[in-house]
């Protein structure tokens, strides 16, 4: 992506193109170290290495949904599942199921807590506001929306967009756990406390789970946590600490992806 495009994105999502230097990262090639302050201590301005390229095939590809009997479907089974299921409540009010959305191929998924009620009325996953700020946070790291690919840990909004129920995000489960493993992507970045303590398993706050790199539990898949966009439209200021975990999702993607 051409440089100029890529800070008018950060413009956007509210970062500034010039970094101080505690939060600078993905500098330059030629910078002896990430962590060294530049020559001349000036300012350096955020330069994102290039990632190589791989195949997702290459990577392990487990079956997951297993335990509720998804564990060959295809795509098209598994939506036709999500727009039939009922096995909970908040099945009885929805205006359409949220199934996900992207390149079924992708490196990156990007994994959010439930549907609002934007997203209930298109069917499709961040199509808000929120997801506005979440296509400029991908683009910003040269990811375009349609790069990845999005899903949630519910598939239907529940009411009055409230926190999931440990039985509601439990009977979604295995819809998730499926399209992980048809995805096989080399890194998950989970959005907001809700869907990472979901998907990791964990009561930890999202404090303690940013800034380290997870495993999926089934496959092992690198994950990386961050703030919700819809969080950060209300905490702005906090847009900085997004951006730092970005470039962390950047690095681990790096460590992990196959050679090319």
């Amino acid at each position: 992506m051409d440089l100029q495009v890529r800070q008018r994105y950060m413009q956007a999502m509210g970062i500034p193109v010039w970094m101080p230097k505690e939060v600078r990262a993905f500098v330059a090639e030629d910078t002896p170290h990430p962590n060294l302050p530049p020559q001349g201590g000036k300012e350096q301005e955020v330069v994102l290495t290039t990632i190589p390229s791989f195949s997702p095939s290459s990577l392990p590809s487990p079956l997951a949904g297993e335990g509720l009997g998804m564990g060959g479907y295809s795509w098209q089974e598994l939506r036709a599942a999500v727009q039939s299921c009922t096995r909970c409540e908040i099945s009885k009010a929805r205006t359409h199921t949220v199934f996900g959305t992207g390149n079924q191929q992708a490196a990156w998924m990007v994994i959010g807590e439930a549907p609002g009620a934007e997203e209930d009325r298109q069917g499709e996953p961040f199509v808000g506001k929120a997801g506005q700020l979440l296509n400029n946070m991908l683009l910003a790291i040269g990811m375009p929306r349609e790069t990845v690919y999005i899903a949630n840990i519910l598939k239907c909004r529940p009411p009055n967009n409230r926190d999931p129920k440990p039985d509601e995000a439990a009977h979604c489960r295995g819809y998730l756990e499926r399209q992980i493993a048809l995805v096989n992507p080399a890194l998950i970045l989970v959005v907001g406390r809700i869907a990472a303590q979901n998907l990791l398993q964990t009561d930890a706050p999202l404090a303690r789970l940013r800034g380290k790199e997870h495993r999926a539990p089934l496959n092992g898949i690198p994950v990386v946590v961050t703030y919700h966009p819809a969080y950060l439209l209300r905490q702005p200021a906090d847009k900085r600490k997004a951006w730092q975990d970005l470039l962390f999702a950047r690095e681990v993607f790096a460590r992990h992806a196959p050679a090319p």
